[in-house]
């Protein structure tokens, strides 16, 4: 999962140093690098890491703006 990522953030030109700011019900307002989020994306289970790959495969398939993922993989962190 983990050179996947790297692969993908390094050919749209991503730093994982970019930072996503995320509400959470209990601490307020984080602030995260891309690199959290990709540490934890790595952890998950596999199941979940095939999902992820997935979505993201689809997004980028649809010239999406991935950052729009993240972001939410963020949020949910940030709960």
């Amino acid at each position: 999962m983990r050179n996947y990522l790297n692969t993908l953030l390094e050919e749209k030109g991503i730093s994982q140093e970019y930072l996503f700011k995320a509400e959470g019900d209990v601490w307020g307002t984080n602030i995260m690098p891309l690199s959290v989020i990709v540490d934890f994306m790595c952890e998950v289970d596999k199941a979940t890491q095939t999902k992820m790959k997935n979505t993201l495969i689809k997004i980028d398939f649809k010239n999406g703006d991935v950052k729009h993922f993240f972001q939410y993989v963020a949020d949910f962190i940030a709960k």
